[in-house]
């Protein structure tokens, strides 16, 4: 069975830091881009950021573009999402899934995902 478990999420000050992990198992981890979305109460889920299969494409949301980094550690199929002088509008809960039909693209949050995580919560406070 597919699995995907996020953690790392927590109380952080604005301008600090928060990493995110997703670990993944149950399929050929290799083979996804691995994607990071988020959900506040009240709006939709939205897409923040993916990193590609093999060649390691990333794509971030401009609203975090310049502070989050995305990296995957093939070794132990994790992707981890480094969120850098986190805003107050970051806060939400951050869920994880993956694909190997659409790349790592900013239009490729636009399709539908079925495999999720429990997600992490992250709360930024001013």
């Amino acid at each position: 069975e597919v699995q995907l478990v996020e953690s790392g999420g927590g109380l952080v000050q604005a301008g600090g830091s928060l990493r995110l992990s997703c670990a993944f198992s149950g399929f050929t981890f290799d083979d996804y881009a691995i994607l990071w979305f988020r959900q506040a109460p009240g709006k939709e889920r939205e897409g923040v950021s993916c990193i590609n299969s093999h060649d390691g494409t990333t794509a971030f949301a401009d609203s975090v573009k310049g502070r989050f980094t995305i990296s995957r550690d093939n070794a132990k199929n994790t992707v981890y999402l480094q969120m850098n002088s986190p805003k107050p509008e970051d806060t939400a809960v951050y869920y994880c899934t993956g694909n190997t039909g659409y790349g790592c693209h900013t239009w490729s949050f636009r399709y539908t995902y079925n495999n999720w995580g429990q997600g992490t919560q992250v709360t930024v406070s001013s």
